[in-house]
């Protein structure tokens, strides 16, 4: 349990929930949640420039980092086509993969395929299920994706003024401007309150609140003296009580709630804000391909992670077909901007190509 660790480390209440939020970052669980112990681990056992645990902000947002992976795979030969969806894997005769094809009907021969997509979207709806062992699909339709995130980006014409750390008379960002700014998190019992709201279908009345102002750090995401800030909350569920929808009515009603407690923290925010936009579970998942919103590609608890991450006898890359492998967060070991399970797949299926 996470909450046994930070009360064997830490005293203060309100330290000890802020560091609990990263052990509940895209988990539908609580801080009281068996388990949670090894997502905070997860979110800090990495280094920035040699800082343990530190993390870094990519100037031009996070698809600048795509783009410089990009630029190095194309300087070394690669092509790469953007907005080209695949249709579903070529396989051969006997079950291996071939390539792929696209929607427009293309089709793309290869040797090896590496699908950094979801495992639920890579076996489910890229290969016929005739194609699989019964076990594995059962396996896959069974991982766990629920997840809590609702995104909210949020376009302001001047900088969020906190009562706890006021702005200069010249309106230029402080310190704490350029951090994560965590709210609603003076203690750990009012995350598990915002948990167990959302567990009963129900968005939090008090969320958890990540916010921060990336345009801070990066001018040029904003116009003069305006900001972009950046806020990942939770908890939402994917389905609400009732099994009633997100319509527009919900998003803003939810919307509304997070910009009220931020403008309990921070008086005037709501007034400053010229445009939102709210991403709910469903709207992830539709977007971005993410199973139902989870932004890891299934949950981070011990029952789906190591060898069991995405299937036991399937958490070394390769898959049930063979010369196809999985590359991205629904593999080991793990979702979050590391590289790890892209890399590791990479190793295996070099060393597979060698002999073919």
């Amino acid at each position: 349990l996470l909450g046994q660790i930070l009360d064997h480390w830490f005293e203060s209440e309100p330290l000890k929930a802020t560091l609990a939020t990263d052990a509940v970052i895209g988990a539908m669980a609580s801080p009281h949640t068996p388990g949670s112990g090894y997502v905070l681990l997860h979110h800090v056992m990495g280094e920035l420039e040699g800082r343990r645990g530190a993390w870094g902000y990519v100037a031009g947002g996070m698809g600048a980092l795509s783009q410089a992976i990009a630029q190095a795979a194309t300087a070394r030969g690669a092509h790469i086509f953007a907005e080209k969806a695949v249709c579903h894997v070529l396989l051969g005769r006997d079950g291996e993969a071939q390539g792929v094809v696209l929607q427009d009907g293309t089709e793309v021969r290869s040797k090896l395929v590496l699908s950094n997509a979801s495992p639920q979207i890579t076996f489910l709806e890229l290969i016929p299920e005739e194609r699989l062992p019964k076990d594995f699909v059962q396996r896959i339709r069974q991982v766990d994706t629920c997840s809590p995130v609702t995104k909210i980006n949020v376009a302001v014409d001047r900088l969020p003024s906190f009562l706890a750390a006021p702005n200069a008379r010249d309106g230029q960002p402080l310190p704490h401007h350029q951090c994560s700014i965590h709210l609603n998190c003076e203690g750990t019992q009012l995350l598990h309150q915002a948990f167990t709201e959302a567990a009963h279908g129900h968005p939090s009345s008090r969320p958890m609140i990540e916010l921060c102002i990336p345009s801070v750090l990066d001018p040029g995401l904003a116009p003069p003296g305006c900001h972009v800030v950046s806020l990942f909350t939770q908890y939402t569920p994917s389905v609400l009580a009732g099994g009633r929808s997100w319509d527009e009515q919900a998003r803003n009603a939810y919307a509304d709630t997070v910009f009220d407690c931020i403008e309990n923290y921070a008086p005037g925010f709501k007034a400053s804000v010229i445009g939102r936009d709210i991403l709910t579970p469903p709207d992830l998942e539709r977007i971005f391909g993410l199973p139902g919103g989870n932004i890891f590609h299934g949950g981070m608890s011990l029952d789906q992670l190591y060898f069991a991450r995405p299937a036991p006898s399937y958490s070394g890359y390769r898959s049930p077909i063979p010369g196809l492998y999985l590359c991205g967060s629904g593999a080991h070991p793990g979702g979050g901007v590391m590289g790890a399970a892209g890399r590791n797949a990479a190793q295996v299926a070099i060393k597979d190509f060698r002999h073919l």
